[in-house]
């Protein structure tokens, strides 16, 4: 897919565009995963296909956790769920810590699970930072329909910076500024290096196109949740997956919420009680709770509501950067 230069027919969408801009990765300490009684260190996973957390965070302002994006790595290649707020130095911090495959120029393709702003917010520093820390090849970003007038408005947003890059003074390369957007739907919408990926739908508040993920190797599978309210689709894309990514909130917290934020939460996430049920049909050989709302608990209490529901399965409450 072609890409114009970056202000030229300004009023009219383009499917594959990108940008530039120059960010310092910041080197972070390895944080540790949560199990079921307590603090351990982050599972090892194996070398075929492992969930790298890059972020957890949600809309509520956390320092401690960064937006919602995780990488799923297979092979040496690395595929990008979701892009929160900070997700290139979180990448950067992953590759000092020990993860060799999330160098800047392995950031060429994400998966989108739908377009809330929390998940999307750290797409302009993929398509950008990337590309002036040596990435040459085009950024592909797969996502819901919409995802081609985001990167589109974005590209147009930073024209002037890909401007001054390519024909000023910084010694770069011509071609990792690009962006292909490849608007997807449910099925398999990626093959290629020992890697299938599936997109499925959920069901996310008022939102018309939300997806889950299913990255599977030839002996590794991988369940991401996306956000949802509770699924029998997650059941049947994981039926004893290796792992199941799903998000979470606090029963106790939730009943602390306002009636409207409740009504709202209730209608577009799932609550730990629920997952609990999910769990105990899907079979995961792991569970890893993600984008956790909390309102004043902890992940002790998560995985405490979590086993009072009933799930008895291996289950930990993932932090930024922890690797299973």
């Amino acid at each position: 897919m072609s890409a114009r230069r970056p202000g030229a027919g300004r009023g009219r969408p383009m499917r594959s565009r990108q940008t530039g801009i120059v960010l310092q990765a910041a080197t972070l300490l390895l944080l540790v995963a949560c199990s079921g009684k307590s603090a351990s260190p982050a599972v090892q996973a194996p070398a075929e296909a492992r969930v790298v957390i890059l972020g957890t965070g949600t809309p509520n302002a956390d320092p401690q956790r960064s937006g919602p994006a995780l990488a799923v790595i297979a092979y040496g290649k690395v595929y990008l769920v979701d892009a929160g707020p900070g997700v290139v130095r979180r990448a950067a911090a992953a590759h000092a810590a020990g993860v060799a495959e999330l160098t800047m120029p392995a950031l060429d393709r994400v998966f989108i699970t739908h377009l809330h702003s929390d998940h999307t917010l750290g797409l302009p520093d993929l398509m950008l930072s990337p590309w002036v820390l040596d990435r040459s090849k085009p950024l592909t970003v797969y996502g819901p329909p919409g995802t081609a007038l985001m990167v589109d408005h974005l590209t147009q947003a930073y024209g002037a910076d890909i401007d001054n890059r390519l024909h000023g003074l910084e010694p770069i390369n011509k071609t990792g500024w690009k962006t292909v957007a490849v608007e997807i739907a449910p099925g398999v919408v990626y093959r290629g290096d020992g890697m299938t990926v599936t997109a499925f739908a959920v069901q996310h508040g008022n939102w018309e196109h939300a997806y889950g993920y299913t990255f599977e190797t030839a002996g590794r599978r991988v369940v991401i949740s996306g956000d949802t309210t509770p699924s029998t689709e997650i059941v049947a894309q994981c039926h004893g997956c290796d792992v199941l990514v799903h998000e979470v909130y606090s029963v106790a917290g939730f009943k602390r919420r306002p009636k409207d934020w409740q009504d709202y939460h209730a209608h577009s996430h799932t609550s730990t009680a629920q997952l609990a049920a999910i769990a105990k049909q899907a079979h995961p050989k792991l569970l890893v709770l993600y984008h956790q709302l909390y309102w004043g608990t902890t992940d002790k209490d998560l995985l405490r509501e979590i086993r009072a529901a009933g799930y008895t399965g291996k289950v930990m409450s993932a932090h930024d950067l922890g690797v299973y």
